[in-house]
Order: C-alpha cells, then structure tokens, then sequence
C-alpha cells in the first residue's frame, strides 16, 4: 500500500466524521451561517445566536479553528477585541449548510405537520 486513502465518512476511523460532526452540530451550523455575511466580534456573535453559552461559543470557534474553516483575530486594544470570520474553506462550508438550512426553512410547515406541532417560528 502506497500510504494514501480515501476518505469515508461511514467508516468510524475516519476523520471525516469529526468534520461532519464539527460543521453540523447545532452551534458549529450556527456559526458557519452566523460568519457567512461577515466578520463578527465575539460579543456579535453570540448576540447573533441568541441562546449560546460563553464557553459553548468558545468551544465551537476553536472546534472550527482548528479544523481551518475559522480565523481568529485579536486586536491590541483595550477593551480586548478579538473577530472571527471564515477562511476559504470555511466559507465553501458555510454555504453547503446555508442550503440545508434553507430546505429545512421551506419544508418546515410538512416537518411540522408530521410531528403534529404548531406552525414554528
């Protein structure tokens, strides 16, 4: 074997399934669609989803950083100001996420009415 691989998302090994985890979990899909219009200060961010922790925030944009679809940047002033905005990559996976959002948007009144709950927002 030459040391190259394809990567599976199905098999358990394989690092794909981090990513996929790390891009499609609630706050991680958030985040991506949150970041798509622009850079945003910390402070902006979590405003802009509303019901993040502090440490969930942060969890997620180091989660997303170290996966490279996040850049972190810290200003030296005071007060401290740190923005976070999407690299290349990671805006490329903010518009994948952005399209299922947006299915799930359109077809949430036949969602809903399978569950046999409200009308939603």
């Amino acid at each position: 074997m030459d040391g190259a691989f394809t990567p599976n998302v199905l098999h358990p090994a394989c690092p794909s399934r981090q990513v996929l985890q790390h891009l499609t979990s609630r706050w991680g899909a958030l985040v991506l669609i949150a970041l798509q219009d622009g850079t945003l200060r910390f402070s902006q961010l979590r405003r802009a989803l509303g019901d993040v922790s502090e440490r969930m925030l942060a969890q997620t944009l180091q989660t997303l950083e170290a996966d490279g679809m996040v850049t972190r940047t810290a200003h030296d002033v005071v007060p401290p100001r740190v923005d976070y905005a999407l690299t290349d990559i990671g805006m490329e996976a903010a518009g994948h996420v952005r399209l299922l959002a947006r299915w799930i948007e359109g077809r949430l009144p036949d969602i809903l009415a399978h569950r046999g709950t409200g009308t939603g927002c």
